[in-house]
């Protein structure tokens, strides 16, 4: 079976949105994802900058993501034809190891935990297809480069673009696609 291995922060979790949660109550703003259109959260504003930082630390940042709308169930019906990974840039934030991988046990425990990767650098990841947000991501993988859409990458035209989890079950497991 051909591998597709699949981002976890904007991809199957809503990382920006909790981060937007707690900057606005710590700073009473009314940032929306809207607002992060075509920019990173400290391009939005430079408080951000230090404040990710503390976010990430705390345990419960990860733990209470949201999980993505559609993901779950088209991840399960991936796994019929493909083998699964999913993929997730931890090494930046250590404290975050844990609290992914117990966030993934909860929402996605259909999934086997040998296939959880947790890297610094995605270019090692040997897949056929590789579904991220983040184009720095795709631009150092060797297979098939698929863009997830996200607030801070709308402007980004170098990738083939997907913008929801309806989009990637059509694109993988219509009759069109030639596995």
């Amino acid at each position: 079976m051909k591998r597709i291995a699949i981002d976890m922060d904007e991809v199957i979790s809503a990382f920006s949105s909790k981060c937007l949660q707690l900057f606005n109550a710590e700073y009473q703003t009314e940032y929306t994802p809207q607002h992060l259109q075509g920019k990173l959260l400290v391009e939005l504003d430079p408080r951000f900058e230090s404040k990710v930082n503390c976010y990430l630390a705390q345990e419960s940042f990860f733990l209470e993501l949201e999980v993505m709308e559609g993901s779950q169930e088209t991840i399960r019906k991936l796994m019929e034809q493909y083998d699964v990974f999913i993929v997730t840039a931890a090494m930046e934030f250590p404290a975050s190891l844990a609290p992914k991988y117990k966030w993934l046990k909860k929402h996605f425990p259909f999934l086997n935990e040998k296939n959880f990767v947790f890297c610094g650098d995605k270019s090692i990841i040997l897949a056929d297809y590789l579904i991220d947000d983040t184009p720095s991501n795709l631009d150092t993988f060797t297979g098939k480069r698929i863009l997830y859409t996200a607030p801070h990458n709308i402007s980004e035209t170098k990738y083939n673009r997907l913008n929801n989890w309806e989009e990637i079950e059509e694109y993988f497991l219509s009759e069109l696609v030639v596995n």
